[in-house]
């Protein structure tokens, strides 16, 4: 059975072409990743999006491990979509897992419960 997350999915819809970058944020295990990497890929792939214009990164995957160096995504990146003009849509899942992002769970290692 598939939950539709019809609500979230409708607003990333709404804003995908206002140049701003989306940030997927909520509680553990309410299916973030599916929203964007099943439900919102799906759509664009309904919507003449090519499979080819959506870079997909998992840095919690042995596949991806490289990437979490913000250098080697970079490099990456740039040699897909640089010299060309087509749009494309980058998903990153788990990005504090980046070597340079602070895990937002717990910044600069402080202990907030006391």
């Amino acid at each position: 059975m598939e939950i539709q997350r019809n609500l979230y999915l409708q607003k990333l819809i709404a804003c995908q072409h206002d140049g701003q970058i989306k940030v997927i944020t909520g509680l553990r295990r309410y299916r973030k990743s599916f929203l964007l990497f099943h439900l919102f890929k799906n759509y664009l792939l309904e919507n003449g999006i090519d499979d080819q214009q959506i870079i997909t990164f998992e840095l919690d995957q042995m596949k991806d491990i490289q990437y979490r160096s913000p250098i080697e995504l970079s490099k990456k990146i740039h040699s897909i979509v640089d010299n060309t003009t087509q749009q494309y849509y980058l998903f990153i899942d788990e990005v504090q897992m980046s070597d340079e992002v602070n895990n937002p769970y717990n910044p600069k290692g402080k202990n907030f419960f006391l």
